[in-house]
């Protein structure tokens, strides 16, 4: 486990600004190792992981998806759900130009663009979350629904489970 202080990145400084409770959980940050290896490390469960996801909509437009670390995004469903014709995730560049986050790293809080955001409802039935705090190897503990007047998401069923 990492010994270091939390970093206090834009998303830190939102949930400050706001006065959200939060809690920090640094662990060491492994290439492709996702959800998975982020919450075996610190003993949570991957449905309580959530990913920020940037994707893109058919006029390019940037979208923000928080969804459960062990489910995958159903773009369609999501598509249809948010009224646009076709979504897609986009590049690591492109999503680091909108974000201003590595990928990795990425957090829903104090991002570079001002994003729509889309999170799975069920999400708010977690008694606690943890997040991505702006950095790779750093997430945030905290309530689902302390995120609601932040990021004013658009509530959407758009989870499918990982395929075994």
């Amino acid at each position: 486990m990492s010994q270091e202080k939390a970093p206090v990145t834009a998303a830190i400084r939102v949930l400050r600004q706001h006065k959200i409770a939060y809690t920090e959980h640094l662990y060491d940050y492994v290439e492709r190792g996702g959800t998975a290896e982020s919450s075996r490390q610190l003993g949570v469960p991957e449905h309580a992981v959530i990913k920020t996801l940037v994707l893109e909509d058919e006029a390019k437009k940037p979208l923000i998806v928080l969804m459960h670390g062990d489910c995958e995004v159903s773009t369609r469903n999501l598509a249809r759900q948010a009224g646009r014709k076709h979504i897609e995730p986009c590049t690591p560049e492109v999503a680091n130009k909108h974000t201003g986050y590595l990928v990795g790293g990425t957090s829903p809080l104090g991002t570079k663009k001002v994003m729509p955001v889309f999170m799975e409802k069920s999400i708010l039935a977690l008694e606690r979350m943890y997040l991505n705090g702006g950095k790779r190897g750093f997430l945030v503990g905290l309530s689902p629904s302390a995120l609601l007047p932040v990021l004013q998401p658009q509530l959407v069923d758009v989870a499918n489970p990982h395929e075994a």
